[in-house]
C-alpha cells in the first residue's frame, strides 16, 4: 500500500514563493516534494522518473499549465494532475478537469489546508489505481495458472497413465469422429490391434515393475513410428489400438508388419525368458467400411482378426478378408502419405 512518504509530487511554478508554500506544506504532510520553475524543467524531470502528482500552475512561460498536463497523461496515464489558477481562470480550470485534471486549487491561498486536503484525495486516489493494477495483475495470473491447470487436467482425461498415450474414452471419442468424417467425404481408414505376445509369462517371471516399463517403452516406439495424423491408444491392458486415417487395409498391413519386426528386434530386459528368447506382438487389422460402417463392427473385425493371428502363432499380422478387398474398391483418389519412420 502506497503512504504518502512514498509518492512523490512534482510542484511547478515560475513564482520561487510558490513552489516554496507548497514545498513545505506538503513535506510536512509527509511527501517526497520536488520543484520546477517551468513547465520544460518539470516535462524533463517527469521523463527521467515519473511523479505519481503534480501540481502546476497554469499560466507560465513556454509550456502552459494544459500543455504539461497532456504531455504528463502521454507519458504515464495514472499520474494525477492537480491545477492551480487564480479566480478570473475559473473556466481554464475547468477545461483541464475535462482534459484529465484531478483538482484545481486556487491562489493565492487563503487557508494552506486546502493544499493538503486536495493532495491527499489525489494520494488516496493513486492508492487506489495502485491497489486495482495489483489486483488486476493477481487475477490475470490466476487467471492464466487457472487456465493452465486445465488444460494439464483436459490432458491428463485423455492420456493413459501408464504409456502418456491416449486413453479408450479418447480413442472412442476420435473413433467415432473418424467415422463421420469418412462417411461424409467417402474416405477410408484401418484399424489396427495390437497385443503383447505372453505378456502374462512376462509378468510373472519379472514383475509388475519390469511389465510395466515395457508397455511404457512399447509405446515409445510407436508414437517414434507413426504418422502424426496416426492416433495411438492403450486400449487396456497389454493392448493398443491405431486408427490409421487415409490408409487402406493392404498398406495397413505393411505398416503392421514393420511394426512386428521393430518391437521383435527391440532390446527389451528379460527377453531370454520370453518363448523364442524375444518380446513380439501379435496384429489384427479391420478396414473401413468393408468391415463395417460403425465403431462396433470395426473393432470387433480387428479383434476378431488379432486373435488370429495369435492363434496361427504369434508375432505375425492378420487383416480381415474384406479389410484387403477394400483397397480396389474404395482408393477412388489416389492419396500421398508419408511416414517418418514406418
Amino acid at each position: 500500500m502506497i503512504t504518502e512518504k512514498g509518492i512523490r509530487i512534482l510542484v511547478v511554478d515560475d513564482e520561487e514563493s510558490i513552489r516554496s508554500v507548497l514545498s513545505q506544506v506538503l513535506g510536512e504532510d509527509g511527501f517526497k516534494v520536488t520543484d520546477a520553475a517551468s513547465g520544460e524543467t518539470a516535462l524533463e524531470l517527469f521523463q527521467k522518473q515519473p511523479f505519481n502528482l503534480v501540481i502546476t500552475d497554469i499560466v507560465m512561460p513556454g509550456i502552459n499549465g494544459i500543455e504539461l498536463l497532456a504531455k504528463i497523461k502521454e507519458l504515464n496515464s495514472d499520474a494525477q494532475v492537480i491545477i492551480m489558477t487564480s479566480y478570473a481562470s475559473l473556466d481554464t480550470a475547468v477545461s483541464a478537469l475535462r482534459s484529465g485534471a484531478y483538482d484545481y486549487i486556487f491562489k493565492p491561498f487563503e487557508d494552506l489546508d486546502v493544499i493538503s486536503t486536495s493532495a491527499r484525495r489525489a494520494a488516496e486516489k493513486i492508492r487506489l489505481i495502485t491497489v486495482n493494477k495489483n489486483l488486476i495483475e493477481q487475477l490475470s495470473k490466476k487467471t492464466e495458472q487457472l487456465e493452465k491447470a486445465n488444460n494439464v487436467l483436459k490432458e491428463l482425461a485423455v492420456r493413459d497413465g501408464l504409456t502418456g498415450l491416449f486413453n479408450h474414452r479418447y480413442f472412442q471419442e476420435d473413433l467415432a469422429s473418424e467415422l463421420l468424417r469418412a462417411g461424409r467425404y467417402k474416405r477410408i481408414f484401418s484399424l489396427i490391434f495390437l497385443d503383447v505376445d505372453h505378456f502374462k509369462n512376462y509378468n510373472d517371471t519379472h514383475g509388475h515393475t519390469r511389465g510395466d516399463k515395457l508397455l511404457r517403452t512399447l509405446g515409445q516406439i510407436l508414437n517414434n513410428n507413426l504418422r502424426k495424423s496416426d492416433l495411438i491408444a492403450r486400449y487396456g491392458g497389454d493392448e493398443f489400438v491405431i486408427t490409421l486415417p487415409e490408409t487402406a487395409g493392404a498398406e495397413a498391413q505393411i505398416v503392421a508388419e514393420k511394426i512386428c519386426k521393430l518391437v521383435s528386434d527391440y532390446p527389451f530386459q528379460g527377453t531370454e525368458t520370453q518363448p523364442h528368447g524375444k518380446v513380439t506382438v501379435s496384429i489384427g487389422i479391420a478396414a473401413f467400411p468393408g468391415d463395417g460402417t460403425d465403431g462396433a463392427s470395426l473393432i470387433h473385425c480387428a479383434d476378431q482378426a488379432l486373435y488370429q493371428a495369435k492363434k496361427d502363432g504369434r508375432n505375425q499380422v492378420s487383416s480381415s478378408p474384406k479389410a484387403l478387398d477394400n483397397d480396389n474398391r474404395l482408393m477412388r483418389i489416389p492419396v500421398k502419405r508419408s511416414r517418418k519412420a514406418i
